[in-house]
């Protein structure tokens, strides 16, 4: 059984392209950086995460370029895939992904600017990862975190899946 569950917070913005043809798809990029749990050998206050690659097909895929954004704090589920490809200059390169087949957010939108720093963790993919993004708009929906809902605002009524 190939399946893998992971929660935590995207590095960057996701990375959005469309296949070509006559039904083009979306793929969508992102890392997820996921907090290992701490062991008895793990030195007081010391954080580490893992830097996991996630691409997203289809549907999922649009919806990580509408929704998801650097900090965002998801639950993802899928399958781990591996592949390689060789460099113009002949080396080999081998990877691995999760192909996320489900993904949904892990937390309010503002309890975002709460996150993790990533900032001073090495990735592989690109040096180290950035700090998790604030939100200019949570102050202003700061009064809908008290009753516990958010106000939809007006002219997303065909986007909804009820009426």
């Amino acid at each position: 059984m190939n399946r893998v569950v992971l929660m935590g917070r995207l590095t960057r913005d996701p990375d959005v392209r469309y296949s070509q043809g006559d039904q083009s798809m979306a793929i969508a990029r992102y890392t997820l950086a996921v907090d290992r749990r701490r062991g008895r050998s793990n030195q007081g206050d010391q954080q580490t995460a893992d830097f996991i690659s996630c691409v997203a097909f289809g549907k999922a895929g649009e919806f990580a370029e509408k929704y998801l954004h650097k900090g965002t704090k998801i639950c993802v589920s899928g399958r781990i895939q591996t592949g390689s490809y060789t460099r113009q200059d002949g080396t080999k390169v081998y990877t691995t992904d999760v192909v996320v087949e489900d993904q949904e957010f892990a937390e309010s939108r503002n309890a975002q600017t709460a996150g993790p720093d990533y900032s001073s963790y090495q990735s592989a993919d690109n040096g180290s990862a950035p700090a998790p993004a604030a939100h200019a708009n949570d102050a202003a929906s700061s009064s809908s975190a008290i009753d516990g809902f958010m106000n939809i605002p007006d002219g997303i009524d065909e986007e909804l899946p009820f009426n």
